[in-house]
């Protein structure tokens, strides 16, 4: 049995290990993944969720309630995980999101976000 003073530092020292440290993203993710909104809400495109399409500025709200939740729980530090965790599937049903962009086919969220990404980082690419 271990003595009443070490089993107190024991449970002080196991309670700092689980508390969790929240840590911002790195800013340019942070600058992607309000890019990354954006251009869904002023794309013209429309957002399924559930079987329900939604217009650009619903998808726009939908998306930052998640980003909020995940940043909270600092689940995010890429743009990459924003679009994993967030941007690719209902985290209620596990159902795949889509976006159907006028005189297109209706495409996983996934890819319109990550074809998104990339040029977002083509724009601003110092080589540019």
């Amino acid at each position: 049995m271990i003595a009443r003073p070490a089993r107190v530092a024991l449970v002080m020292a196991l309670a700092f290990v689980a508390i969790p440290v929240s840590a911002e993203p790195p800013p340019e993710t942070v600058r992607e993944m309000e890019g990354l909104i954006d251009a869904l809400r002023d794309s013209g495109c429309e957002f399924q969720r559930n079987g329900r399409w939604y217009d650009g500025g619903r998808a726009a709200t939908h998306l930052r309630r998640k980003q909020a939740w995940l940043l909270e729980r600092d689940l995010i530090s890429s743009s990459e995980q924003f679009i994993e965790r967030a941007g690719s599937r209902s985290s209620l049903t596990g159902r795949p999101y889509q976006v159907r962009c006028p005189g297109a086919d209706p495409m996983p969220s996934a890819r319109w976000l990550n074809e998104t990404l990339e040029s977002l980082r083509a724009r601003t690419s110092p080589s540019r």
